[in-house]
């Protein structure tokens, strides 16, 4: 049996062009990235430039006060780099002083959950390493979409509705900014955002009178993180309304803030089918996708192919294994794996046996350097993860489930970023009044358990889900990634299979329908798991989910175009360079020429 051929029709075609190429998670941001290459930018100007912009036009997706992952190759490097934007939990933050308040796990929303912001300074960390670009001039597409406004993204405005009655009632400050009628705006309402404006504007001004590009850029990180992020640590300091229901203090402050930076770090890789693949480290869940690559490699083409029963009963299963791994071993502590013991050959080949022709319903981590795993408690009576397109589901009391942005860009001169920044959400914690933004909640994604790999330790990174992806053979690059928390390299995962293995176009991969486990622990309040749960987008047909069903999966259908937002660019072996986007939230967009 041959690979599944893709569809004949696709959403919008697949972009090839010699000049650039640019793609993500809205219109706005791909438009803005594309503006900075027509006018002599190279890909990390435009990158940047994007990114300030995904900041204002998706605020319920990434903000200011949240955290990046970035895989960057400069033209000529041997291999793409990382660009750290994770910071650390405060030293406050311990898992003693959250037990003295009585949880049991970080809470989901609220300033208690809030790490180092990390967002702005990498950004702006690239700017200054890689970039050729003022920061006056890579700025002003977001100031003036702050200052003069811009139409509210459909997910946005739902997302305010959602949390509109804690807003009034507790998160007043957000109802300020989010709700000025006092009604949650409808979509495509004009919204403006001066107080962030302002503060960009800030930043650019404290260069002035600086001769070097560098140091101008410089002062403005200094200004960020000792200047701007010490007025949004003091505000939540104030208790206020967090996910479990209680009013507690934020704990950030202002040391926690100077003694960070942003910083450039080795990728990690594995080979699948030719191809390098590279991710961030065990502090990200990154490495899974590598473990589930090489696993998968060996195999038969038609157990790789997600729209079968035999393939996408594979691809649960193999998940289901790498994710136990990742929810035993991964986190920025001395605990965590290895990644050689990880991604060793015997290690992988005693993983994949344990595959079997129906689904299991365990949580299975190995032990590759022949520890015993540590697991948290498994909690399976709080719901399970949404599948939807990715927007977030929140409530009254602030329970949030922050989805993420992606971006990639591709020069003419062989520059490539595969970006994703997220946290900061709207709906985090309360915003505050004289910034425009709030902080984030990655927190939540470490454990209230000593010992684990993912333990909440101060000035340790939490583990984060936010994962993008860089390919190389030889001449060819691929960048991509995708929102949706755990599901990011799952959505992934079914692309570069159909394009890697049954030759797709990068637009058919993205357009052909995916599926995710939902076997894995949610890095997310309240981090619930549900056994042999998969989920899937209707259009694998009925057949398939009757036979994964038979097999053993719980399977949970979502809809025709609900799963996965990946988005992609690259230059094939050609020299042509390429781009796509998905059609699913009606949001992202590729462009190039």
């Amino acid at each position: 049996m041959s690979f599944t051929p893709p569809a004949s029709f696709t959403t919008r075609p697949t972009l090839r062009g010699s000049f650039g190429m640019s793609a993500s998670t809205h219109w706005t941001a791909t438009a803005t990235a594309q503006s900075v290459l027509e006018r002599g930018g190279n890909a990390f100007d435009a990158a940047v430039a994007a990114a300030f912009v995904l900041h204002v036009v998706e605020p319920h997706l990434n903000g200011p006060g949240g955290d990046l992952v970035a895989i960057v190759r400069p033209a000529g490097a041997d291999e793409p780099i990382v660009l750290m934007g994770q910071g650390p939990a405060p030293a406050g933050a311990s898992i003693a002083a959250f037990h003295a308040r009585g949880l049991d796990l970080v809470p989901g929303a609220g300033g208690l959950a809030a790490a180092v912001p990390g967002a702005v300074d990498a950004w702006l960390l690239l700017l200054r390493d890689h970039g050729t670009w003022e920061l006056a001039d890579v700025l002003d597409y977001a100031i003036g979409y702050a200052r003069d406004g811009h139409p509210l993204v459909a997910g946005a405005a739902a997302t305010i509705g959602r949390v509109a009655e804690l807003f009034r009632d507790h998160w007043t400050t957000s109802a300020d900014l989010w709700m000025p009628t006092g009604e949650p705006p409808t979509p495509n309402t004009v919204v403006r955002n001066p107080a962030y404006a302002a503060v960009l504007e800030g930043l650019v001004a404290v260069g002035a009178g600086i001769d070097d590009r560098g140091l101008r850029i410089d002062a403005a990180r200094r200004e960020w993180m000792t200047g701007v992020l010490p007025r949004a640590a003091a505000f939540v300091r104030t208790p206020h309304r967090h996910s479990d229901g209680g009013d507690h203090p934020g704990v950030l402050d202002d040391a926690d803030l100077a003694g960070w930076s942003a910083s450039f770090e080795p990728a990690v890789s594995a080979t699948f089918r030719g191809w390098r693949v590279f991710k961030a480290g065990v502090w990200t869940q990154g490495p899974a996708l590598l473990q589930t690559l090489r696993m998968l490699d060996p195999l038969d083409d038609e157990l790789l192919d997600p729209s079968t029963a035999a393939g996408a009963h594979t691809l649960l299963e193999v998940q289901k294994l790498t994710y136990a791994d990742r929810d035993a071993w991964f986190g920025d502590a001395d605990t965590a794996v290895d990644i050689d013991a990880l991604l060793a050959d015997d290690y992988l080949a005693r993983r994949a046996s344990l595959v079997g022709a129906t689904a299991s319903a365990e949580l299975r981590p190995g032990s590759p350097e022949g520890r015993p795993p540590v697991l948290p408690p498994l909690r399976t009576d709080a719901g399970v993860t949404s599948a939807g397109t990715g927007e977030p589901t929140v409530d009254r009391r602030g329970q949030t489930r922050g989805d993420t942005c992606h971006l990639d860009v591709v020069d003419r001169w062989g520059n490539v970023v595969s970006a994703t920044p997220s946290g900061g959400w709207l709906q985090s914690s309360p915003a505050v009044p004289d910034l425009g933004f709030c902080l984030g909640t990655r927190l939540q994604a470490t454990w209230l358990l000593p010992g684990h790999p993912a333990s909440l330790i101060p000035g340790r990174r939490p583990r984060t889900t936010l994962t993008p992806t860089m390919l190389t053979r030889g001449h060819e690059v691929i960048a991509l990634g995708s929102p949706g928390g755990d599901q990011q390299d799952a959505w992934q995962l079914p692309v570069l299979l159909r394009m890697l293995v049954g030759a797709y176009e990068p637009q058919q991969a993205i357009d052909a329908p995916s599926l995710h486990t939902a076997a894995v622990l949610d890095s997310f309040w309240p981090r619930t798991w549900t056994p042999s749960g998969a989920v899937v987008e209707d259009r694998i047909g009925d057949a398939v989910v009757e036979q994964l069903e038979r097999r053993g999966h719980r399977v949970r259908r979502a809809g025709d175009w609900a799963l996965g937002r990946v988005s992609a660019v690259g230059r094939d072996a050609d020299g042509l360079l390429w781009a796509a986007a998905n059609p699913r939230g009606m949001q992202g967009y590729a462009a190039g020429r």
